[in-house]
């Protein structure tokens, strides 16, 4: 059998003005056949789970075109229709095939299209038809429509968050493409979009409730002729219709079977929907917890600059507030282009003064100054071996410097914001963050599979940012009404 595998990845924050162009995609955002299988075939991505059980099942996997940068805003129209343009135009003419992996997020906006995800999946079935199995393995952050649902014969969902299990849904995803082209099994879906939203911080599948809630999916998933159970936490940063938590079953022949999975999975979501609000600590309060800690480090999650979540990872809200009190030494990134160029130019060793991090208009604080010492300078590459938050292998933070302050901190200056779920991104430039008694994380659940390993005390910090936690800081124009906790709601029947 023949498939095809091709993608628009993207997580889109509606309340960033940084939209995802097609600058931002043509500075290594876009790569193509070839280039593909060398980046991601041997990662811990969906797409290296689509190419090892390809090659497992005897199945030919022909990368067309995948293109996927960092959240930001919505992808501009212009960018959005160059991309799928070339994505549709690849896949018709290289036609017929047997199967379609798409590599999607879930919770994808473009300026025109408010269900980014459902537009690219329809319009791939209208290219190779209705019979043509097309499956996909999207983020555990997706806000599922119905019709993405309607354009795609397999619907699967992370089950961990961080997501360290890419790799395996997207073997699972190919798996089932593959017997359902070959008419092995008969796949019937449903959805249960939840009037729900859960916090942020909330999001964790190795704590209470969503444990409870994965668990549950996977018992309902467990039952005869079910293919998948799953949940999806959804993206609280797009402001689209669609937004919020749903579930999705598959069951192998059965619509209705499929139907009673997902709406019993929904009800037992809906009863822990208290328990899935959170309120966290003050920048203050984490850093009395932090300093008074014996020793560290104390990773402090910096909610509102959450990288992974669209935010700009160049807020100085924690680090001016630590700067203030003298607190012990802390390392965090920062992304800031300008001050990365002063400290390469000045060179290693060099003595410098700068003002750093908050220069944008979606930027939390201010910029902050700072006088130190030049440690490392970098072209800002590494590599993850590892499993890690979304699977990603490779990684550019663009030309780096590594800055050492006279009160005692490290600042690792990037010029391109990359989240901070991997440890190498520090160890790559010499800096090793548990030799220091404060870690500054951009993020809420990408940090944690990473500085899990080495944190002693691990907070969430509830910022001020585009990825605020306290999601009454927004003003929605999309969402539904009602929808809890802004509104009291229903359980639909």
């Amino acid at each position: 059998m023949r498939f095809a595998t091709c993608g628009l990845f993207h997580e889109a924050n509606t309340f960033s003005p940084l939209r995802a162009d097609r600058r931002m995609f043509e500075r290594g955002g876009v790569t193509r056949g070839e280039e593909i299988v060398e980046e991601y075939a041997d990662s811990s991505t969906a797409l290296g789970g689509y190419f090892s059980a390809a090659e497992r099942l005897g199945v030919e996997l022909e990368p067309i075109l995948f293109a996927f940068v960092t959240p930001a805003g919505p992808v501009t129209e212009d960018a959005f229709e160059w991309l799928l343009g070339e994505m549709l135009a690849e896949l018709e003419a290289r036609g017929p095939w047997d199967g379609v992996l798409l590599n999607i997020h879930g919770a994808a906006v473009a300026e025109h299209v408010l269900d980014a995800d459902g537009e690219i999946a329809a319009r791939v079935r209208q290219v190779v038809g209705p019979d043509v199995p097309v499956g996909a393995a999207l983020d555990m952050h997706a806000n599922i429509s119905q019709r993405l649902v309607d354009a795609l014969t397999v619907t699967l969902v992370y089950e961990t968050n961080p997501h360290v299990d890419v790799r395996e849904q997207g073997v699972r995803c190919a798996e089932l493409i593959a017997a359902a082209a070959r008419g092995e099994i008969r796949p019937r879906q449903a959805l249960v979009q939840l009037p729900l939203v859960v916090n942020i911080a909330r999001q964790d599948t190795r704590e209470q409730p969503m444990a409870a809630l994965v668990a549950r999916a996977r018992e309902l998933g467990d039952r005869p002729g079910m293919l998948s159970v799953r949940v999806s936490e959804g993206f609280p940063y797009a402001d689209v219709p669609h937004m919020g938590m749903s579930c999705v079953a598959i069951h192998d022949g059965d619509e209705v079977e499929a139907g009673v999975a997902a709406q019993e999975l929904a009800g037992y979501v809906w009863k822990h929907r208290a328990e899935l609000q959170a309120r966290e600590r003050t920048v203050e309060e984490a850093l009395d917890l932090a300093v008074g800690e014996p020793t560290g480090p104390v990773v402090l999650l910096d909610v509102g600059d959450n990288i992974g979540g669209g935010a700009p990872g160049d807020s100085t809200v924690i680090l001016d507030a630590a700067l203030r009190r003298g607190a012990p030494p802390l390392v965090q990134t920062l992304w800031d282009p300008d001050a990365a160029r002063q400290c390469i130019e000045a060179g290693e060793g060099a003595e410098v003064h700068l003002r750093v991090g908050a220069k944008h208009v979606h930027s939390a604080g201010r910029p902050v100054p700072v006088h130190g010492t030049v440690r490392t300078v970098s072209d800002g590459r590494f590599e993850e071996p590892t499993a890690t938050h979304g699977g990603f292998r490779f990684f550019d933070q663009g030309p780096t410097a590594v800055l050492d302050t006279v009160d005692g901190h490290t600042l690792v200056i990037g010029s391109k914001a990359v989240m901070n779920s991997s440890l190498q991104q520090l160890l790559s430039v010499g800096v090793d963050p548990a030799r220091y008694h404060i870690v500054v994380a951009k993020g809420v659940n990408s940090p944690r599979a990473a500085y899990g390993a080495i944190a002693r005390l691990m907070l969430v910090v509830d910022t001020d940012g585009v990825t605020a936690m306290n999601l009454d800081r927004f003003t929605y124009r999309h969402r539904r009404k009602p929808l809890y906790p802004f509104e009291a709601a229903e359980f639909p029947e």
